[in-house]
């Protein structure tokens, strides 16, 4: 009964993508709207981040992919503050080789216990078919990180027999109820971010190695793509997931 209590006061919600910008564009004004609703609003972002270099680039080395990855973990936190997050944590896996394994499931189980979300945002574990590459559906880090977020969200951390190791280290099991998913093939539930897109646009923009050369573009894209999925839902702008209750 106190957990519970203490949960519903915190209000805490925990955000896992692959790659430094995911959640930008996928939840940033969903993020932003529940930050002035009282949440406290982790992300996690699982890979390091070093494979997101020019594509023309000659120099591949492991210095040149740390210098890349440094320069976007300092770039998410800069979007971390726009947002009002609580705090966001790198588990650097290599950026570009993600899997599903039972190790990342581990620690994504072991950030559930310790932080005690009552909401998790994940993306997509399913492929969608269109005939056109999108790098948020089609991406296999994005799969990947899909796959592990879904399979370690339930039962994992409720059920004290998974990982009995995460017992040993003080983390009580804890029950998540919402999970909303990125990306579904099948879309449930829209949040209005009308009053919040302009966060999640500064969000975005504060992403310079990756965005800044064509970042008008980028804009007007991503206020488009909101409009249209407000207007099914009778909003200006919207984001939409596959919302899941966990009774």
């Amino acid at each position: 009964m106190e957990q519970a209590q203490e949960q519903v006061e915190r209000k805490v919600a925990m955000v896992f993508v692959a790659h430094p910008d995911d959640a930008e564009f996928g939840t940033a004004g969903t993020v932003a709207r529940w930050v002035r609703e009282g949440w406290d609003v982790y992300y996690v972002i699982i890979t390091d981040g070093g494979a997101g270099g020019p594509d023309d680039a000659t120099d591949v080395s492991p210095e040149a992919r740390r210098r890349i990855s440094e320069t976007r973990k300092a770039e998410q936190r800069a979007a971390g503050e726009i947002l009002g997050l609580a705090d966001v944590i790198f588990l650097d896996y290599p950026d570009g080789q993600l899997e599903p394994t039972l190790e990342l499931r581990r620690d994504i189980v072991r950030l559930i216990r310790k932080y005690r979300p009552e909401r998790v945002i994940s993306p997509s574990p399913d492929r969608v078919w269109e005939p056109v590459y999108n790098v948020r559906r089609h991406h296999p880090d994005h799969l990947a990180a899909g796959q592990a977020v879904m399979a370690a969200v339930y039962p994992a951390p409720q059920n004290p027999w998974d990982f009995p190791e995460l017992l040993a280290e003080g983390l009580q099991p804890h029950k998540v109820s919402e999970i909303y998913v990125i990306g579904a093939p099948v879309l449930n539930y829209a949040v209005d971010i009308t009053e919040t897109i302009d966060l999640k646009i500064a969000a975005l923009r504060a992403h310079q190695s990756q965005l800044g050369d064509h970042f008008d573009q980028i804009e007007r894209m991503v206020r488009t793509w909101a409009a249209d999925r407000g207007a099914r839902h009778g909003m200006a702008y919207a984001e939409e997931f596959h919302r899941i209750i966990n009774w």
